[in-house]
Order: C-alpha cells, then structure tokens, then sequence
C-alpha cells in the first residue's frame, strides 16, 4: 500500500526509487521515445514491432492519445500496441467525421499547452500526467477517450489471460462448473 501511495504522490525527485516504481514512472518517456512518426504519417514502435497507420489525426495527436489511454488505464503488463489497437478507433472516426477530428485535434493541443514544452508526451513523471487529465477530465474529448477504452481496450481477447479472464462461458457450459471462483486477483 505504501509503494501505491509514493507512486501516486507528486514529488519529481524521490531520495529512493524501486526498479518497478522508476519503470512504471517512466513508461511515458520510454512511450514517447519509443514511438516515433514516419515520413509517411504512421506511428511506429521498433521495439515492439509493430505500426499504426494514421488517417484521420496527426501522427502526434494519435502518439498522445496512446499515452493518455495508458495513463487513464494503467497496466504495467500490457504492452503499448495494445493501447495504439484500443487507440485507434479514434482516428478511424476523425477520418470519417469533421467534428470528431476537430473534437481530438483541439483537446490534444489544450492537454499540450497545459503541459508546457514538448507537450504531453514529453512529461516523464505519470502523476504529473494524471494531475493534467485531472484538470480536463470534464472536457467532451477526455470523456470520449475514457468511455471508449473500456470497450476498445479491454475487448481485445489478447490481453484477457493477464487479467485471468477466460472469455464467454456459455458456449463452454457457464461458469459455475468451470471454477468460477479460480480468480486469485479479484
């Protein structure tokens, strides 16, 4: 409970940083290093190999939407190509919708110039970057990427087993015969 309190407080400069606390404060600058945008505007992250074409958003303004996503549903164990998958149905409806486009373009640049130089992507510390999303969580583009990830991110039947979720049961029988108490995390 204490690592969860000293994860969550503001301080820039802790005197003593667990290897996993100093990995999950960093995640936003190895995210924001780690994807960059090519010549042709996709999204690219050689690390983990893989890519995002973009249609409808700047490439920058998917990166942040990426980074945002994994600040708004933090999960150490998933890996960030599963957050660019649950991140972009919002360039699909951008590319397909003026005002949607217009909705992201302008909340990512108000969450950029509330973060200062370099934007959002550019703040290291995640308690810095929740403290932004706490200041414009009330806005139509937050609420948007909020309510949205709970289907585009925790519907990708990939990332089921990290939480220990098997999927539908009814095809299987339900779940009262197939230990439907077997969740040691809950």
């Amino acid at each position: 409970m204490t690592e969860h309190k000293h994860h969550h407080d503001h301080s820039h400069a802790p005197s003593s940083l667990s290897r996993r606390i100093f990995l999950r404060r960093s995640s936003g600058v190895t995210l924001a290093a780690a994807i960059s945008v090519t010549m042709g505007g996709a999204l690219l992250n050689a690390e983990e190999s893989w890519a995002l074409e973009v249609k409808g958003l700047r490439p920058e303004t998917l990166k942040t939407l990426i980074l945002l996503s994994r600040d708004i549903y933090p999960h150490d164990r998933i890996a960030d190509r599963y957050y660019a998958i649950a991140a972009k149905p919002f360039d699909q409806k951008a590319a397909a919708d003026p005002a949607q486009k217009e909705m992201f373009e302008k909340g990512v640049a108000e969450l950029n110039a509330l973060a200062g130089p370099g934007g959002y992507v550019a703040v290291p510390w995640e308690a810095d970057r929740v403290a932004l999303l706490n200041k414009i969580s009330s806005t139509a583009m937050f609420e948007a990427v909020r309510s949205a990830l709970v289907v585009s991110l925790y519907n990708q039947k990939e990332i089921w087993p990290l939480f220990g979720y098997e999927g539908e049961s009814y095809s299987k029988g339900g779940y009262i015969h197939r230990g439907f108490d077997d969740l040691d995390w809950l």
